[in-house]
């Protein structure tokens, strides 16, 4: 069999805990539900860094943030670092892109052959933290989202999401009609159910207000979170707003509409493989970049390493190549690079660890560890997380250490870092953090990262704007009717399947002028 197709769909800000697959039933998503059915389904997976750009890099080249310096929304990342792109495209695969990647610097490619959109996010280094300043930026969270939830005739993101869809459905039915028979690995990425809590009358209606569930953890009093929990708290301006069960309410059900809207996206997405027979030998897989905390705790969007904001969706849907299963064992977005690598037929050196023994069924105990790191705005030191078997540790310098038992605390209530019987445990962590992360070090290498971004950011927003987002291009000359093809060939590579006996095979004379009609009359 020749090497199957490879499309990852990405969906903005889902926590795994959302989804009818991993146990909401509030959400209607049947056409994920339908592919969960037929495929393997990660419970406990994991991003590498609860914020957009720097979980994407480090989904891409297999290297966790710090190794990659992926620290924020305005990290660049370095045209020098491989990805599974690369590596793919080497191998034989027609690489796409099609919706958001938050691509920070002049490369906005990274190893893929043909971006169909541009990036719903800039690409420069205006959003930079500094952890040097005790401020809040402008361009930082705040409630807005969570009061201003409700219904809407469209949106910005609904613009963008709706184009994406129709990129990635004219392009599957295009690549079948192309003399270019590689397989693909096409990426699509879309920026919902990202906040604003917004969503058409169409999404929005199913579901009833009484529909909605609400927090399992209500809002805590301040003093209670935990020190960056009161961080994040502080840095989204939380008390700017009173924040009622109705925006709580309606900000959930903008979320829960947006799922649905994805879903049918994916359906779109799903049917186009299936009239251009490319569903079979088509690996799916889907996922998402981070979660969102959706008022758990009276906390909102990501940047926790809390459940909610750090534990995301894993789908692989490929009934030709696996059995329908359910994994337990932890697994993180670092591990997609060297598993698609490994599908191809090779391998790459990366901080992950091949899934493909798991997705045949077998008992894998390599790994069955996460490493999470935030390295952005709302701290000023390192921020990491482990999670390893069913223990999940969580470490900042000052900080009281968290631990917390997720198979019999899934809400992660009770904070086991000052139990005595759990004084080993607690060991082996800081033992695992000391062998992986010098702390200081890379507290000094992202604050010096930082300071050098703002020279440039400042310098490049004086006088003429270069802007690097990505301008998608459309060669207009090869759409449609054009007269330097004969028109035979131009219908039969029109539509699919082919007509293969579309050359005429008798030439007829045509009448071409006014005059040669008259004379022949």
């Amino acid at each position: 069999m020749s090497k199957p197709n490879i499309l990852i769909i990405q969906a903005d800000q889902i926590a795994a805990q959302w989804l009818s697959v991993y146990g909401n039933h509030v959400v209607k998503m049947p056409h994920l539900d339908s592919l969960a059915r037929e495929g393997v389904v990660f419970e406990n997976a994991y991003c590498n860094s609860p914020l957009c750009a720097p979980s994407r890099f480090s989904m891409l080249s297999g290297k966790l943030p710090s190794k990659i310096a992926a620290y924020d929304n305005a990290a660049e990342f370095l045209s020098s670092i491989p990805c599974f792109t690369h590596y793919l495209r080497i191998l034989g695969y027609h690489t796409l892109l099609a919706g958001k990647m938050h691509f920070v610097g002049p490369d906005q490619l990274h190893g893929f052959e043909e971006r169909l959109t541009t990036d719903v996010y800039p690409s420069d280094y205006t959003w930079t933290p500094d952890w040097t300043q005790d401020k809040m930026l402008e361009w930082y969270h705040t409630m807005t989202s969570v009061v201003q939830a409700g219904p809407c005739a469209t949106s910005m993101d609904i613009d963008f999401d709706d184009d994406v869809a129709f990129q990635t459905v004219r392009k599957i039915r295009n690549l079948v009609r192309d003399d270019d028979q590689r397989p693909f690995c096409f990426f699509v990425s879309f920026t919902h159910p990202h906040d604003p809590y917004i969503m058409t009358p169409e999404y929005w209606n199913l579901y009833q207000d009484s529909d909605i569930n609400m927090p399992t953890i209500p809002a805590l009093p301040f003093e209670q979170l935990d020190p960056h929990s009161q961080r994040l708290w502080k840095m989204c301006a939380t008390d700017e707003y009173e924040i009622t069960l109705k925006h709580i309410r309606n900000a959930r059900h903008g979320y829960y509409a947006s799922l649905s809207y994805i879903d049918d996206k994916i359906g779109q997405i799903v049917q186009a493989l299936k009239d251009t027979n490319q569903y079979e030998n088509t690996i799916i897989i889907f996922t998402s970049d981070h979660g969102d905390m959706l008022g758990e705790r009276g906390l909102w969007y990501k940047m926790s390493m809390f459940d909610g904001s750090a534990r995301i969706p894993f789908i692989v849907h490929a009934p030709a190549f696996f059995k329908e299963n359910t994994i337990r064992e932890i697994v993180s977005l670092v591990d997609l690079f060297p598993t698609l690598l490994e599908l191809a037929g090779s391998q790459a050196e990366s901080d992950g660890h091949s899934l493909l023994s798991l997705l045949k069924g077998k008992i894998d105990n390599a790994k069955n560890q996460a490493f999470i790191e935030y390295l952005a705005e709302g701290v000023t030191r390192p921020h990491i997380m482990i999670r390893q078997g069913n223990y999940k540790y969580i470490y900042t310098e000052s900080d009281p250490e968290l631990l917390f038992d997720m198979d019999s605390d899934p809400h992660e209530i009770t904070n086991l870092a000052n139990n005595a019987n759990m004084q080993e445990t607690l060991e082996s962590f800081r033992k695992t953090l000391k062998q992986n992360w010098d702390l200081e070090k890379l507290r000094s290498d992202v604050i010096a990262n930082q300071q050098q971004r703002h020279v440039v950011a400042k310098a490049l927003a004086t006088g003429k704007l270069t802007s690097w987002d990505f301008q998608p291009f459309e060669d207009a000359s090869q759409q449609y009717i054009r007269n330097h093809k004969e028109f035979w060939e131009l219908l039969r590579l029109s539509r699919y399947p082919a007509v293969e006996s579309a050359k005429p095979v008798k030439q007829i004379q045509r009448y071409t002028t006014a005059v040669e009609i008259e004379k022949d009359t």
